[in-house]
């Protein structure tokens, strides 16, 4: 499984190119080559890049769900709104689509955030807010998501 590491600020140009840090590119080297998906974040206003090897895995659990369930096909569509394959050009820049960079309000100031085995792109304002945002309740969520003593495998220390 891929394991990023990392918080990068950059930059995008007037095109919606954005360098991809070396850090991150050198990380990203042995998924590189089969491109990745980019698309509109559930719960936040950014966007997540997917390796495609971490999308077909999330796709082949999402494809056993039943389909004649609503919930599970207004989910489905609603979860592969608006999904674009991009590669990292010559140079190691994103292109990312003028869509989902309106959806992430994304102007030139760009922070690019690993999630485990996806990355997060936001716009820099946004990003500094929902972790300012988050500062406050982030012990309680910590103490609520990994706190389970009863469970020592999944507990941090």
């Amino acid at each position: 499984m891929l394991n990023l590491i990392g918080t990068y600020e950059c930059k995008a140009d007037v095109k919606g190119r954005v360098m991809v840090p070396a850090a991150l590119k050198k990380q990203l080297a042995t998924v590189a080559q089969n491109g990745f998906v980019i698309k509109r974040a559930v719960f936040q206003p950014c966007l997540e890049l997917y390796p495609m090897d971490e999308w077909q895995a999330l796709m082949r659990k999402m494809g056993e769900l039943n389909r004649f369930n609503r919930k599970n096909n207004d989910f489905i569509r609603r979860f592969t709104a608006g999904v674009k394959t991009v590669e990292l050009d010559a140079t190691g820049r994103l292109n990312i689509p003028k869509d989902l960079a309106s959806f992430a309000g994304m102007d030139k100031d760009v922070v690019i955030s690993s999630a485990i085995n996806i990355v997060e792109i936001w716009d820099k304002q946004k990003y500094e807010q929902a972790i300012d945002d988050a500062a406050n309740d982030f012990a309680d969520l910590a103490e609520d998501v990994m706190g389970d003593a009863s469970n020592a495998d999944h507990g941090i220390s």
